[in-house]
């Protein structure tokens, strides 16, 4: 049974989670068209058969990854799966029952009202379930949030590894996959490129569920660890966005303002150390071209900022 006309599937990539599977497809609505169960290649047998006495209604398809391919390895297998199938919308959900399914139509009503691509989950709304999540998972999650929201471009948006969204699968068609990460970094990776085809993703207040089945991610580290993969998203985004694919202002502020600054900057550390070392003050010109760099730099960088968050792609 179609919801409005519209194929949908929902994609579940499975690892290790006999005890939640079941479950999860319980509580799938019966608008869901198909299935798709990704074994990425676990130590826990799938329970196939009790899973699809549940599903009256939806397709139930098993794609089994001959090695395990992570998180992202396995759901991008179940886009191009759903892509080949003729799927209008794919939600990815996980195995491991800790996320509220009664969101689902809230979800795909904005992809269907043309009011944005993507629609994903956001914990960071609900002041009641936020208090409720562990201090380390949050702390992680806000030092991570910030981070991803300057290198992906997507300033509006909060809780990028919330792995519970709905995308339309004409965005997925227009992406290459190969280039999504296959493990932690999915999420982000995936909303990276979409940032190059402008496509607008809108947050869906919702709560975490916290349940017995423990989360491989150790979220507090996130921040650290996905700094060096941040850092290259950035880079790449500012290298295409502003002087491969376009060129406006941004594109002079940076050429202006970061020489500026780092010559105020390395500049004034050579000539501290000189002069530091020397015992003997400073002239005030010196003084001065360093403040003057690295404040006119500065400005001129704060003011790419502004350009770069104004022009963030936003949903209706």
């Amino acid at each position: 049974m179609s919801y409005k006309n519209k194929h949908i599937a929902v994609i579940i990539p499975y690892y290790n989670a006999a005890k939640h599977i079941v479950e999860v497809v319980r509580k799938l609505p019966d608008f869901i068209d198909e299935i798709i169960i990704i074994d990425d290649k676990g130590t826990e047998i799938l329970p196939i058969e009790r899973i699809k006495s549940l599903s009256s209604k939806a397709v139930v398809t098993v794609l089994e990854n001959k090695t395990n391919l992570g998180v992202g390895g396995a759901t991008k297998e179940g886009f191009q799966f759903a892509i080949d199938r003729g799927v209008d919308i794919v939600i990815k959900i996980d195995a491991d029952d800790q996320m509220d399914l009664s969101y689902l139509p809230q979800l795909i009503e904005p992809l269907l009202n043309a009011d944005c691509e993507m629609a994903k989950g956001n914990r960071f709304r609900d002041l009641k379930a936020l208090k409720k999540m562990p201090f380390a998972r949050r702390s992680g999650n806000l030092g991570l949030s910030f981070l991803t929201k300057m290198a992906t471009g997507y300033w509006n948006n909060f809780d990028p590894t919330n792995g519970y969204f709905a995308i339309k699968c004409s965005v997925l068609k227009e992406i290459e996959l190969e280039k999504l990460s296959n493990r932690y970094y999915f999420e982000t990776s995936l909303i990276a490129e979409l940032y190059f085809i402008k496509a607008r993703i809108k947050d869906i207040a919702m709560p975490a569920i916290y349940g017995d089945e423990k989360s491989n991610m150790k979220v507090w580290k996130m921040p650290f660890i996905f700094s060096s993969k941040l850092s290259i998203t950035f880079l790449k985004r500012i290298i295409k966005s502003y002087f491969l694919y376009d060129f406006n202002m941004a594109s002079i502020y940076i050429i202006f303002g970061l020489p500026l600054f780092l010559f105020g900057v390395i500049f004034g550390i050579t000539e501290w150390i000189y002069y530091y070392t020397n015992n003997i003050f400073a002239p005030t010109g010196t003084i001065m071209l360093v403040t003057l760099s690295i404040i006119l730099g500065f400005q001129l960088l704060l003011q790419a900022l502004h350009f770069d968050i104004v022009n963030a792609p936003k949903s209706n």
